[in-house]
């Protein structure tokens, strides 16, 4: 277990209160949730016939999509620096 002080916020998403606690600062997790909320925001303008539970299923599908694009940009981009040395 971590001895770090963990940090709460109070942020909403898609017009839901949320109470969050992590490691990391308060604006960092202001900061995800706003992006989560604009995320959700644009799928649902999309598709407004999407149900609460459909939207965050498919928000976090395109997070991961997002991540796992970076992830593999990152990867090469290293794979590439190691090359030159």
């Amino acid at each position: 277990m971590s001895d770090q002080p963990k940090n709460k916020a109070t942020v909403y998403i898609y017009g839901q209160q949320y109470s969050i606690i992590g490691n990391e600062s308060v604006n960092h997790m202001k900061l995800v949730a706003s992006i989560v909320d604009e995320k959700m925001r644009e799928i649902s303008q999309k598709n407004p016939s999407l149900d609460l539970n459909k939207l965050a299923v498919l928000t976090a599908v395109n997070a991961v999509h997002d991540y796992l694009k970076l992830k593999e940009k990152f990867e090469e981009l290293e794979k590439q620096l190691q090359e030159k040395d």
